[in-house]
């Protein structure tokens, strides 16, 4: 099936979307992004978009760190996704990505005076991190971007940078992730993804004080966790040792999904195998994205129509 996307002002065929070398957010990175799954439900024959509403939201309020204007409501942004999506077709799990960047064509660092343009494109997506059910990481040498240098909780294209030296550097030492602490030393995230760890049956996650994308896969763990667990959230700054006395370790994000972490720096995590919290998690957000619990059918949006 093809691929398309929204691309000034109409949906057209994905390699038809296409920007001009001098575009200022090819230049300097001054964008704004964001990332939608959709998950294909066989049984239903239903693609049904998770939590598209919050993602939709949260693009717009952190354009605003970029002076971005974004003019369509969040409502009009999930029509024009719906229409994508029904555009493309697609009977499998899908990866969407609304990007809102500075279309001006010119040299010249700055974010006033520019023109802004909204893409929204799709493709099948399946995992982000292959072994989802016992990865290895480390801890990376490059440190978080400080919120008063480039903010984590915007996601912004240019700060990726950041993400990808880690990660690059985390791969390139046989390792399948990254984790990156905040220049005072502190457990910050994975290089694209929200960290928990589990200690004494609770759930252990940064603060998002400490430079961390405000999460909406680590806003769903922390509810599925309370709601259908019993089991706490402590919220809170979390030293480099912590990571080595942890019983389990999981990282989270719409790309990576729920992703068990089973060593850190060749330290076995737990027991060097997924830990019974984390594949519970695991567990209840699959079931929650595919429709299969009713209680959270509010998080999702069916793409076709009956």
């Amino acid at each position: 099936m093809a691929a398309y996307a929204y691309f000034r002002g109409q949906i057209v065929p994905l390699e038809q979307a296409n920007v001009n070398v001098m575009t200022h957010a090819f230049n300097y990175g001054t964008g704004c992004f964001e990332g939608i799954r959709a998950y294909w439900n066989e049984e239903q024959e239903q693609l049904f978009l998770f939590r598209m509403r919050e993602h939709f939201e949260r693009l717009r309020c952190n354009c605003r760190v970029i002076h971005i204007d974004v003019r369509q409501s969040v409502k009009e942004l999930e029509a024009i996704t719906i229409q994508v999506l029904r555009a493309c077709g697609f009977r499998q799990d899908t990866y969407v990505r609304p990007l809102a960047y500075k279309s001006s064509e010119g040299i010249g660092v700055r974010l006033h005076d520019l023109e802004d343009d909204l893409t929204i494109f799709a493709v099948p997506f399946g995992k982000y991190i292959e072994k989802e059910e016992g990865a290895s990481a480390c801890v990376s040498s490059w440190r978080r971007l400080d919120d008063n240098t480039i903010p984590a909780r915007a996601k912004l294209t240019g700060a990726y940078v950041n993400s990808a030296l880690a990660k690059t550097d985390a791969v390139h030492k046989g390792f399948d992730e990254a984790i990156v602490l905040t220049h005072d030393g502190h457990v910050s995230e994975g290089s694209a993804e929200n960290f928990f760890l589990v200690r004494n049956g609770a759930l252990i996650t940064p603060p998002v004080t400490d430079n961390i994308l405000e999460g909406i896969t680590r806003d769903t763990v922390m509810e599925l966790a309370k709601r259908e667990l019993g089991i706490p959230t402590r919220e809170r700054t979390i030293d480099r040792s912590e990571l080595y006395a942890a019983d389990e370790a999981f990282f989270c994000g719409t790309g990576v999904q729920v992703a068990a972490v089973v060593s850190i720096d060749h330290r076995p995590v737990g027991d060097g195998i997924i830990g019974p919290i984390t594949k519970q998690i695991r567990d209840l957000y699959f079931a929650v994205v595919r429709g299969q619990l009713p209680a959270y059918a509010h998080w999702l949006t069916p793409v076709y129509e009956a």
